[in-house]
């Protein structure tokens, strides 16, 4: 496959995956959130308030809401990203859309509510684990909802706070709106939608950052063998990735032996254990859990550095600097 078809096969899988994470978000909210009248965060749960209170469209405010967002996406997170995030914006718009039309209606006139009557809090669990897994896959793919998604994004670029954890702030503040809107009743209705809104909130960024971070988790590898060389070459030729080869010496045996070192993605385990064993069956392999792996081929280092203070006179060495030697040691 050459550099352009796979490209070309990465943008095809982003868009394909992005699609099934909004379909399972827009099924996740529609059946069982929507029904019971449960308020979210984003802009989805901003939309859903206004609804909720006034009878507006979900669909259209979303879209007044996100068209005013892209701009943010454009300047700051780039044009690949405000593609994405435009495609999913319209896909969302007219999947909510269609799929108010498909759900069937009770003799009120209201949607059918699934998992029956007085049944709020189970349909809650339910939704919100299928709409936070819906937005990590979203999310994963290199796409966004738009909304407070495109915040969550842009912090999440230059901070390194979780997308959950943007995204909770963000949620706080739309649920607690609640409280300004007389169409939900008294203070203790009020109450109860804000109530049941923060549970939506933790469940749905809780399997968001669950998800996420489950996908990005790390191990750490050392193999002791000897056929370490037919294993790295194997390793960093069939999975193109990087090999460190450490000196070891046995304390009972006094043998000095290769050791390889080898950080990867959970998900390659199995295919590292397969060459390992391919070469050599009775290699002896450490696999460990990493909190966290930094740098190129992983994630990027999200901290802000101090600038460093400026010398008065860079040019005058300082008197207990001894000059460099013109011809350093080899």
């Amino acid at each position: 496959m050459t550099i352009n078809h796979r490209i070309i096969w990465n943008e095809t899988k982003d868009y394909i995956f992005i699609t099934l994470g909004l379909l399972l978000y827009t099924f996740g909210w529609t059946v069982f959130l929507l029904p019971y009248e449960i308020v979210t965060g984003g802009v989805t749960g901003m939309s859903a308030i206004i609804y909720y209170a006034t009878g507006f469209k979900i669909e259209n405010t979303y879209l007044i809401i996100n068209v005013s967002l892209l701009v943010v996406a454009l300047r700051i997170l780039g044009f690949k990203f405000m593609v994405k995030t435009i495609y999913a914006i319209t896909a969302l718009y007219f999947m909510l859309k269609f799929a108010q039309m498909l759900m069937p209606l009770d003799e009120h006139g209201n949607f059918v509510q699934i998992l029956g009557h007085n049944q709020d809090f189970m349909s809650l669990l339910i939704g919100c684990c299928i709409t936070g897994t819906s937005l990590a896959i979203v999310f994963l793919n290199n796409g966004s909802t738009g909304g407070t998604d495109i915040i969550a994004a842009c912090v999440n670029k230059y901070r390194n706070m979780s997308l959950g954890q943007v995204l909770m702030t963000v949620d706080f503040i739309i649920i607690g709106s609640c409280f300004l809107f007389p169409q939900f009743g008294d203070f203790l209705g009020r109450a109860h939608k804000v109530v049941f809104g923060f549970c939506t909130m933790v469940i749905e960024n809780f399997m968001l950052d669950y998800v996420m971070n489950r996908r990005r988790e790390s191990v750490q590898f050392m193999i002791f063998s000897d056929k370490y060389q037919e294993i790295a070459n194997a390793i960093g030729t069939q999975m193109e990735h990087g090999v460190t080869i450490l000196d070891g010496h046995g304390w009972y045996t006094g043998r000095e032996m290769k050791v390889l070192c080898i950080l990867a993605k959970k998900n390659e385990s199995v295919n590292i254990f397969r060459l390992i064993k391919m070469i050599d069956p009775n290699a002896f392999v450490s696999q460990s859990s990493v909190i966290g792996v930094y740098g190129e081929g992983f994630d990027p280092i999200k901290v802000s550095v101090p600038k460093k203070k400026q010398l008065s006179n860079p040019q005058q060495p300082s008197p207990n600097t001894q000059p460099p030697s013109p011809n350093p040691p080899k």
